[in-house]
């Protein structure tokens, strides 16, 4: 189940309209229709107001392979969506057909992930300035 269909589900359980999760959220009834119908996805912060409104937790709205997508679009925009993106599709290429558990499979993952942040970082001339973090 995508995002998505996660997020109109857990509303619709709620007996919450699109209008009434946007007052709650703060956010635009044509935001929620967005989210809703796969236009857009939200950033990280927007994924917690929602959970909050919705009384879930994040990980009831995305999965960790979506959040971590949605991750890299925050801090390094859509060139360090489209690589995270396709780091997961390889990645789970690599269990195509096999036998790993999926604790097993989900450690290789985060493993990968961690890699991925570990690289952004020393690799900071690569990253746009606008999504650099300045210390």
């Amino acid at each position: 189940m995508e995002f998505k269909e996660r997020l109109t589900k857990l509303r619709r359980m709620r007996g919450m309209s699109q209008s009434d999760l946007a007052l709650a959220t703060g956010l635009t009834a044509r935001s929620i229709k967005n989210y809703e119908s796969g236009d857009r996805m939200p950033k990280s912060d927007t994924i917690y107001k929602l959970a909050i409104a919705l009384d879930v937790d994040e990980k009831a709205l995305v999965t960790d392979e979506e959040f971590f997508i949605i991750e890299a679009n925050d801090k390094y925009g859509s060139r360090g969506k489209a690589s995270a993106q396709k780091l997961i599709e390889n990645a789970q290429a690599l269990f195509a057909g096999g036998s790993l558990t999926d604790e097993d499979k989900s450690a290789v993952l985060e493993a990968i992930q961690e890699a991925y942040w570990k690289s952004k970082l020393t690799n900071k001339k690569y990253t746009p300035k606008k999504y650099r973090k300045e210390n």
